[in-house]
């Protein structure tokens, strides 16, 4: 194992993107672009079945470094025949084309990595 713990702590697995993180929620322009691409994977897995309202601005969104990003919201769902109901979900998504911010606003240039929160609906 003291093999192991020397292998993770070296460089090996490094990977400087030029993107850097933040421990502290921030509100960037990439953040921006990620909570829209999160509300638009949410609309997609939700369907039909439910009426999304979706806030301006997430309560938290998090800069992870590599272009990865953490978002969090809550969001009005009414289901069809029902009352509304308020939820919060977390994002995990990674924008794919690391600096070239030219395809931001193409949700094939994100991957979602998961979502939290919603799983109950």
């Amino acid at each position: 194992m003291p093999w192991v713990y020397k292998i993770v702590a070296s460089d090996l697995f490094l990977e400087d993107s030029g993107d850097s993180g933040s421990q502290i929620p921030v509100s960037t322009d990439m953040t921006r672009f990620a909570f829209t691409q999160c509300n638009t994977h949410v609309a997609k897995d939700l369907g039909s079945k439910f009426s999304v309202v979706f806030p301006k601005e997430p309560i938290n969104s998090w800069a992870m470094g590599n272009y990865e990003y953490v978002i969090n919201a809550d969001i009005q769902i009414t289901p069809s025949g029902a009352a509304a109901i308020t939820k919060r979900y977390a994002c995990n998504i990674k924008y794919k084309n690391k600096a070239d911010k030219t395809g931001v606003s193409d949700i094939n240039n994100w991957s979602v990595n998961g979502i939290s929160g919603l799983s109950d609906l």
